[in-house]
């Protein structure tokens, strides 16, 4: 039998970090009540995760067929700034994450599956989380998501990668440590 994390319009659902730039680990997190799922995951996963529900909140909104309004922007009072709630434990590591629009409710629906888990494969899943968000939770989600990304370790202006508190050896300076700019 499954275990189905599911939250319907949560009071709270998040991408966040614990550690230093550099050493992060990523997670979703969905709050509603005292009940409180953290899934571990990529920084990547978050990136692709932000940039899809925004791409398809601005296709919803483009083709105006919802009742409700669909926010361009985060509405002021739904953005999350605050650290993860805590205790912080991993009910399971995303693999798979699928996304799509219900527009009986009009909401957005995140299921992330437990990596590992073959979607192919006609049986069901051991553990999912799904959430369901207002249009205006959802870009909420994306702002601070693409907020949790930018605050990792600055990039190198003229490689791209990541620069460590103590530099890094970039290719483009022929082997020459470049400090943080």
């Amino acid at each position: 039998m499954a275990i189905v994390h599911g939250f319907d319009s949560p009071q709270r659902f998040v991408a966040g970090t614990v550690g230093e730039p550099g050493q992060r680990a990523f997670f979703l997190q969905a709050r509603e009540d005292a009940r409180l799922v953290s899934v571990g995951l990529e920084k990547q996963q978050v990136a692709a995760l932000a940039e899809r529900v925004d791409e398809l909140l601005d296709q919803v909104m483009a083709e105006a067929t919802t009742q409700s309004v669909v926010p361009a922007m985060a509405p002021l009072g739904m953005v999350d700034d605050g650290p993860l709630d805590q205790p912080i434990d991993e009910e399971f590591r995303a693999g798979t994450m699928t996304l799509s629009w219900d527009p009986s409710d009009e909401r957005v629906v995140i299921e992330v599956f437990r990596l590992g888990e073959d979607l192919e494969d006609e049986t069901e899943p051991e553990e999912m989380l799904v959430v369901r968000l207002e249009p205006g939770q959802a870009r909420a989600f994306v702002q601070r998501a693409e907020r949790v990304l930018e605050a990792g370790r600055p990039t190198c202006p003229f490689c791209g990668q990541p620069i460590d508190a103590e530099g890094h050896l970039c290719v483009r300076a022929n082997g020459f440590k470049r400090r943080d700019p």
